[in-house]
């Protein structure tokens, strides 16, 4: 059997060595991921319990339309619970979408490096894919916006971005929306936006009421700490959700899922207190970059891309030899590396182990 054409050669998503593996390949006792952008301070108590009791409904189907969380979540945003859809992660929102909008031909308009899921479904629909350079780690919207033509069916913007952690502001993306046509869907990607402390940030859901054309992605994955149970959601207009909840699979959010992301969106301290953390964990990592001399991309996110200054491979290796997982081997960034904000002790073993690695091998 043979697959389409256009699906022979993509890559398969690395999501970074898994603990388990690296300590049974290297024989190592003790491994610290920081490669995936993880909550390093687990879920909130209340999820924990919600999703345990909803255990023992394991052998009936969830809710296919998630209407408790649905509620809730519209309630929150101070939305129509019309303009909400649910995914297996915003990962699969971004599937939804390209399966939706882009058919073989198509244009869509991405920067180079940026969230690979993008480039992946564009790829898989067939489209004709467009990359505008980052300019100083950052979407180049006014380049973004001259590529855009007649054919042109999906812009995306990750902001914060993944991996330089930069950021668009309000104002910027205002000027950029504006000029966009109306049938073009602009997907705007916030992942990380619990994290941002820029007041310039833009509420991707406030633009909403003024640009229809919008689809904005959220994730229980990151500062909820849900990522193991896949749920993350689309924000839109009533015609773009009900689009693409007519591909959508059913059932495709469990139910401790739901549970877990219901009870989080009531636990606003948590969400505090692990952005709180956060940004202690950027200040100590960017004042030890600083120390040594690495420069970086302002974090607002919970990661910070840092350029090691030498191949970004030879020191993911070498670090990975003393026990820390980091992200490297970005095609347009080759001596940067990703690394994820941990927990205290944590960040001063990764920072301790970097700076031997960094004494180790030679520029």
């Amino acid at each position: 059997m043979q697959p389409k054409s256009n699906v022979v050669h993509l890559p398969v998503y690395n999501p970074g060595k898994p603990v388990e593996d690296v300590k049974r390949e290297l024989g190592l006792d003790q491994v610290i991921k920081l490669a995936s952008n993880e909550n390093p301070y687990g879920f909130s108590n209340e999820a924990k319990n919600a999703m345990l009791a909803e255990l023992t409904n394991s052998s009936i189907y969830p809710d296919g339309a998630s209407v408790m969380l649905t509620n809730e979540l519209a309630r929150k945003l101070s939305v129509q619970t019309n303009q909400l859809i649910f995914g297996a992660g915003s990962s699969e929102v971004i599937v939804l979408a390209a399966r939706t909008f882009l058919a073989p031909g198509d244009e869509t308009i991405m920067a180079n490096e940026t969230f690979s899921q993008y480039r992946h479904n564009a790829q898989i629909e067939n489209a004709r894919i467009i990359e505008v350079p980052l300019k100083d780690g950052k979407h180049d919207l006014p380049a973004m916006l001259a590529k855009i033509t007649n054919q042109t069916k999906i812009v995306w913007v990750c902001n914060p971005n993944n991996p330089t952690g930069t950021i668009v502001t309000d104002a910027e993306l205002r000027t950029f929306l504006n000029e966009v046509p109306s049938h073009v869907l602009v997907v705007l990607d916030e992942a990380y936006r619990e994290f941002v402390e820029q007041e310039q940030f833009s509420d991707g859901v406030e633009l909403l009421k003024s640009y229809p054309n919008l689809l904005v992605l959220r994730t229980f994955s990151k500062v909820y700490g849900l990522a193991a149970h896949r749920i993350g959601y689309g924000v839109s207009s009533p015609e773009v959700i009900q689009f693409m909840n007519q591909i959508r699979e059913p059932f495709n959010t469990t139910r401790i899922a739901q549970a877990g992301a219901l009870s989080s969106l009531k636990d606003d301290a948590f969400v505090a207190a692990c952005k709180a953390r956060n940004l202690e964990g950027i200040r100590y990592m960017t004042e030890q970059f600083d120390r040594l001399g690495l420069s970086y991309f302002p974090a607002n996110g919970n990661f910070i891309l840092v350029d090691a200054k030498r191949p970004s491979g030879v020191v993911f290796d070498a670090l990975l030899r003393k026990g820390v997982i980091v992200k490297g081997r970005w095609a347009n960034y080759p001596t940067y590396i990703r690394v994820s904000v941990g927990m205290p002790e944590q960040n001063v073993a990764f920072i301790e182990a970097l700076e031997q690695v960094l004494q180790e091998v030679t520029v």
